[in-house]
């Protein structure tokens, strides 16, 4: 994801220099770039070449078959077993994951998430606060969580099957670093039974038929530590931590977040007090009528229009938006019915 920014970044720098490169993985691409940009590099791995099982081989690592509608209250059981303490949740998608998030903290958990659909300064302020121990539950999308070392992490849950075993072995190497123990939980819904057993294939465990687990299964509670008689819900003399509100977030100066008062011209007419009733409608003139009306002439304030001239009041005459045939008849008949007004003197008199 990052390849065109750091291959745009290369082409920026001095010619002489001295280039470092370290990934956490090494695909065809990073080992392309490295070759294009680098002078006979030398490759260095943390672990034997032939020993890919070397990260798992240090994690206590736990399968299950869950439901997808239990798995929330399982994962709220497994956060408060004894010795735990920052946690890793992976889930596929964006929206799986605030959800994940939102449902752990309605249950009294402090939890921080990363993934896409938030900006950049929303992603540091959760991994700070996950890194400063203000919240100690991340949950996150594997493009997200790219490049996130943080120490400490002593459990990871896989929300859903991964991928592939590659994706496995990038989730579960979060825990059990640097000698550390570990523990990596992966539920594993009934659809997902043949790619999980792909994985487990590939990587030699002995997880071939996951085990069916809801969240009062007796061996969770064994098998992680979790003190009998947990709920759900974290009690709230555990509720310690400061949460992901006690991080600041960083002004990034991102784009495309909506301003306020930016509402346009609606804003502007509520401001104003205006509404669409003020503006003129369709096929009626915006002058003011009284009776009927001429085509040579509209009548305003009591006014006679004759010949295009008013004999009453002084105002600004529009034209009218009538139809012009049927104008002379509509004049005719009102002037047949109508009692004229006429001022002398500031008096008005009836004429018929």
């Amino acid at each position: 994801g990052f390849l065109p920014d750091v291959e745009r970044i290369v082409s920026q720098v001095a010619t002489v220099r001295q280039t470092m490169l370290f990934s956490a993985t090494m695909p065809g691409q990073i080992v392309n770039l490295a070759r294009r940009y680098m002078t006979q590099p030398m490759h260095i791995r943390a672990s034997e070449p032939d020993d890919e099982s070397a990260t798992v081989d240090a994690i206590e690592q736990h399968v299950w078959r869950a439901h997808p509608m239990d798995k929330i209250e399982l994962v709220a059981r497994i956060l408060q077993a004894d010795g735990r303490k920052l946690v890793m949740i992976f889930t596929r998608t964006k929206r799986k994951a605030q959800r994940i998030c939102d449902d752990l903290t309605e249950r009294g958990f402090a939890v921080g998430t990363v993934h896409g659909d938030l900006g950049q300064g929303a992603r540091e302020q959760a991994l700070r606060a996950f890194r400063n121990g203000k919240v100690d539950v991340l949950v996150a999308t594997d493009v997200a969580a790219r490049g996130i070392d943080v120490d400490d992490v002593t459990h990871v849950i896989n929300y859903e099957c991964p991928d592939d075993e590659k994706t496995y072995l990038h989730r579960v190497g979060r825990t059990g670093r640097a000698g550390a123990s570990g523990v990596a939980v992966t539920l594993v819904d009934w659809e997902d039974i043949a790619r999980w057993q792909m994985i487990d294939r590939a990587l030699k465990l002995p997880f071939k038929d996951p085990i069916e687990t809801y969240s009062s299964s007796d061996h969770v509670y064994t098998g992680l530590g979790i003190p009998a008689g947990t709920t759900g819900t974290l009690p709230k003399a555990s509720r310690t931590r400061e949460g992901l509100g006690a991080e600041g977030v960083e002004d990034l100066g991102e784009t495309g977040k909506k301003k306020p008062g930016s509402g346009g011209d609606r804003d502007r007419d509520r401001k104003s007090g205006g509404s669409s009733s003020d503006r003129p409608s369709r096929g009626k003139s915006s002058g003011s009528k009284s009776g009927g009306s001429k085509s040579s002439g509209s009548k305003a304030d009591g006014g006679k229009s004759h010949g295009g001239k008013s004999e009453g009041s002084k105002s600004d005459v529009s034209k009218s938006d009538a139809p012009k045939s049927d104008a002379p008849r509509a004049a005719k008949s009102d002037r047949e019915r109508r009692a004229r007004r006429r001022t002398k003197g500031g008096q008005s008199a009836e004429t018929d």
